[in-house]
């Protein structure tokens, strides 16, 4: 049987919260890790956004590559505060295995980062926008 998206995407999500919120030094950065943001938020925060899956099947196994995208908000002057967040991120993520709920792991790769301000008035917002793939296949029957 394979999976489907929402099957997949899920235990991603689920296990990238958990990673991103049971890390102190993370937690001391930011305010919160979110996928739905209050507007109460403080600042800086993480917020697990957008995934993009399409399937990478093997010979004996379904397999998914799902990209996933985090986004770091702050309200600092520069990107420095964004930039730290970031690399704690990437360094929690990228290469790290992921425990997922009824899915192999097979690895979890940073793609690319980009920093962004806001040009609205007062123009202090800054945003860094982060994305990884993760490969995973569906375990062997037992």
């Amino acid at each position: 049987m394979t999976p489907s998206a929402p099957e997949t995407m899920l235990p991603i999500q689920r296990a990238v919260y958990a990673v991103l919120t049971g890390d102190e030094p993370l937690g001391a950065l930011i305010a919160g890790v979110y996928d739905y943001l209050p507007e109460t938020a403080d600042y800086p925060f993480v917020v697990i956004g957008e995934a993009i899956e399409t399937p990478d099947n093997s010979h004996d196994r379904y397999g998914r590559q799902t990209v996933i995208t985090l986004h770091v908000w702050t309200q600092a002057r520069g990107h420095t505060e964004g930039l730290t967040v970031a690399a704690r991120v990437t360094a929690l993520l990228d290469h790290r295995p992921l425990v997922l709920d009824g899915l192999d792991h097979v690895s979890t790769r940073h793609e690319y980062s980009q920093t962004l301000t806001d040009p609205e008035p007062p123009g202090n917002i800054r945003h860094v926008v982060l994305r990884y793939r993760v490969i995973t296949e569906q375990p062997p029957p037992t």
